[in-house]
Formats: C-alpha cells, structure tokens, sequence
C-alpha cells in the first residue's frame, strides 16, 4: 500500500472496464470502509518488487449494499505480492488468465 490517499466518490455503475482473455486477468481485493481511498499496491512474485502497480480502493454500489474494492482490471497471469505497506508484504495471489481473482483483505496472512 502506497502513502496515498484520495477523495474519491463512489465509482457508478459499469465504471469498470476489466480488459482479459487469454493470459491476462483481472484481480478484486475486497477491503473494509476503512480503505476507502487509500493505494493497494502489488509487484509480480519474482521480479524486483519496487517495480509496482496501484490501484485506489473504490465503494462500489451494488445491489447487496456498498463494497470497497481495488480493481486490477489487466493483469499478466501469474503470481503476484500484495503490499501492506511501502516495506511489508500483506499476501501472495495467483492471477488466472481470461478469469477474475477476488480476494478479502482481511483473509490474507
């Protein structure tokens, strides 16, 4: 998780394009209201981990109430790490290909 923090308001509904198929494919990390705004970061498992990507977390309105989300919505396939902070890893997730990964924030190790 990068330092960042932004004011966003709710993202609408279909704001998210997810670009897979083939060996691309998008990542969902479900986060609590508490990371509303904040930066998720992630690095491919074995590359050099400064090299990241970041995504803000979004309420995303749904028909079961709100959902705070970071979207990924093209990733390679592969391993990835996910951030908890600039120095601490939160977690590992594998990303399929032409699939959707989601995950919980809080079921990370």
């Amino acid at each position: 998780m990068s330092t960042h923090h932004h004011m966003l308001g709710p993202s609408g509904v279909g704001s998210v394009v997810l670009d897979i198929g083939g060996n691309t494919g998008a990542l969902v990390i479900v986060t609590g209201p508490e990371w509303h705004g904040r930066e998720i970061e992630i690095s491919p498992k074995d590359q050099d981990p400064s090299v990241r990507t970041h995504v803000a977390v979004r309420a995303r309105h749904v028909a079961s109430g709100v959902r705070y989300t970071a979207v990924f919505p093209a990733l390679p396939a592969g391993a990835y790490v996910i951030w908890r902070s600039p120095t601490e890893m939160a977690g590992t997730v594998v990303v399929a290909g032409a699939t959707v990964t989601e995950i919980e924030w809080w079921q990370l190790p």
